[in-house]
């Protein structure tokens, strides 16, 4: 008899592994929407322990960090670095390319997106 387990046990066990988170935050910010990239980043933090682990390793507290991560929440650059930085993932913005734009020169393009990477 094979054992089953649920989308939700499978997600927090994958997301467990700051590689994965990284990669699974990426493939949400591709979307380039906040709300979602919020609920991504929520599973995220209940994978690594939740909210109350989190608010004792950014010294934040959990109301705060329970606002940020809400549906409606608007954190600030600085906030999702310090969140990020416990599971040991960062930002970082890599340039869209383009095939008429040369390889020396995309740093210069103004086009780039977010990208979640391990430390």
């Amino acid at each position: 008899m094979s054992r089953t387990i649920s989308h939700r046990q499978y997600l927090k066990k994958l997301l467990a592994d700051p590689r994965e988170a990284a990669a699974y935050l990426n493939a949400v910010a591709e979307d380039g929407d906040i709300e979602p990239l919020l609920k991504a980043l929520r599973n995220v933090v209940d994978a690594q322990g939740g909210v109350g682990a989190l608010a004792k390793k950014t010294k934040m507290s959990r109301t705060t960090l329970y606002r940020t991560l809400s549906a409606a929440g608007n954190p600030e650059v600085k906030t999702l670095e310090s969140i990020l930085a416990v599971y040991g993932i960062r930002i970082s913005f890599l340039p869209i390319r383009s095939s008429g734009l040369p390889r020396r020169r995309y740093a210069q393009s103004q086009s780039s997106h977010i990208h979640f990477g391990t430390r």
